[in-house]
């Protein structure tokens, strides 16, 4: 039984035992730890610490919850010239899930007597749920290759965006290093069938409205105003991201011996960041990534002529962030520069103000973090901020308290539907069982888990906003 101390505001230290390289640091109050019967993240936590090259401490976010080797919310820097690895249990099998928020030209009150008709197009526009179809449905080897490398940009430049939406995504959008040679045959027939799709389970397409400003410079900045219809999307690298990880975690399995390697959870397979195995999966890794964010953004295409349609003018994209994702970046620890290999596994990168990797567009602001909460619940617009905790990281989501299962039991889906109609939030698409997974008991309280950021200076609030109508898988 792992236990964790008090160590400041929001903040719990779980000492070096045993193995452990480095603390356990969780970022919660104490209605935001771990307390489901059998949820193992607080053990996870410590299991991170074990890691070979981990530095300073393994970190949980507020909306930590048990996930794959890694805790959900869970972020750790291994330093590669200290024989740190790369694990991608610290990625997850959705690599480069993430999140992007689009601004439209209309508040919710001009909109509401065509919100009806624009739910209606986008439920019919967005491909969903689990298996084959996107909104490219089949794409060439050489077509996948190419999204593979370009992200983003791929879709941009055959007309699906415009060139503005790259500078408001991370690492304009797409990720350095990318070899569609690192992937297996089976992650690539999965990938080729599933190009601009939504997928299942947590993944949605919100309409939102701007419900409260909380840094009205910032929001400014950013294009938020109270009242504002949004447009959310989260989604990630569906089945070939989902490959890649399985493959991967095979390969650094057989590997660990041959580096001296132990670990105390399998789920926790890894390989120095600098091998040929380390090499590989970051390679496959930013592949998928590339994956990800090209998926948006032919997501984003199909939503843009869906509010035109619907009479509501265009979008512009706010921020498109991963929260999935391992990073090589430079952070100061024990008062030295040092390349690290940052894990974030249902973790947001936060920059600062001023940081050089910012676009021109928000550096003065500094990144955009987007926080969705549970259907039905309200979302959130953070930034990062100055010394920045947990090499400038945030939470992703408002974090699961039940598993699907469970909620399954404890709230019957016509329970669901007239608690989001009461709400006055329109749904699309989603399954009986999917609309039950995830409905709002099923999480924490989203309010709390980012006034813990602000509290715990991970990132500060910028705007809330409330769902207005969903599409789900």
């Amino acid at each position: 039984m792992v236990s964790v101390m008090p160590a400041g505001v929001c903040r719990w230290r779980i000492e070096p035992v045993g193995a452990m390289r480095v603390p356990g640091v969780v970022f919660a109050t104490a209605r935001l730890l771990p307390d489901a019967p059998g949820d193992q993240a607080l053990q996870q936590v410590a299991n991170v610490a074990t890691l070979p090259g981990i530095v300073e401490a393994s970190y949980a976010m507020p909306d930590i919850h048990w996930g794959y080797g890694f805790p959900i919310g869970g972020v750790a820097a291994t330093d590669p010239a200290r024989g740190g690895v790369i694990s991608p249990g610290g990625v997850g099998f959705d690599i480069s899930c993430g999140v992007r928020l689009l601004t439209s030209t209309v508040t919710r009150a001009d909109a509401a007597p065509h919100l009806g008709r624009l739910m209606d197009l986008l439920g019919a526009a967005t491909p969903r749920g689990m298996g084959r179809g996107g909104v490219l449905p089949s794409v060439r080897p050489t077509e996948l290759d190419e999204i593979l490398l370009g992200g983003s940009a791929y879709a941009v430049e055959r007309g699906f965006g415009v060139p503005a939406d790259l500078t408001f995504c991370e690492d304009g959008g797409a990720v350095a290093g990318a070899d569609p040679g690192a992937l297996g045959p089976r992650a690539l027939a999965r990938g080729r069938g599933q190009v601009g799709s939504l997928g299942s389970g947590n993944h949605f397409l919100e309409v939102q409205a701007v419900d409260h400003v909380y840094d009205e410079r910032v929001a400014g900045a950013v294009g938020l105003r109270p009242g504002l219809l949004c447009l959310m999307i989260h989604c990630g690298s569906r089945g070939l991201g989902h490959q890649i990880c399985s493959d991967h975690v095979r390969v650094m399995l057989s590997a660990m011996d041959g580096y001296g390697i132990r670990v105390p959870d399998p789920q926790l397979a890894c390989a120095p960041v600098a091998s040929a195995e380390g090499r590989r999966y970051l390679a496959a890794m930013a592949a998928a990534a590339n994956y990800g964010r090209a998926n948006r953004q032919l997501l984003t295409h199909a939503a843009r002529r869906c509010f035109r349609d619907a009479g509501l003018g265009e979008l512009r994209l706010l921020y498109d962030v991963s929260h999935n994702l391992a990073k090589l970046e430079t952070h100061t620890v024990d008062g030295v520069a040092r390349e690290l290999c940052v894990h974030r596994k249902g973790a947001t990168r936060a920059f600062p103000p001023g940081h050089p990797e910012l676009s021109d567009a928000i550096r003065s602001v500094g990144q955009p973090v987007l926080v969705p909460g549970s259907m039905g619940t309200a979302s959130y617009v953070l930034v990062g901020v100055a010394g920045g905790q947990a090499f400038h990281s945030a939470c992703h989501g408002a974090g699961r308290t039940l598993s699907r299962h469970a909620v399954v039991r404890q709230a019957p889906v016509e329970a669901v539907r007239r608690e989001l109609a009461a709400a006055g939030v329109l749904v699309r698409g989603a399954s009986a069982r999917g609309l039950a997974e995830e409905a709002p008991e099923a999480y924490k309280d989203v309010d709390e888990v980012v006034e813990t950021c602000r509290r715990a200076r991970l990132a500060d609030p910028v705007a809330r906003l409330v769902p207005v109508g969903v599409v789900k898988g």
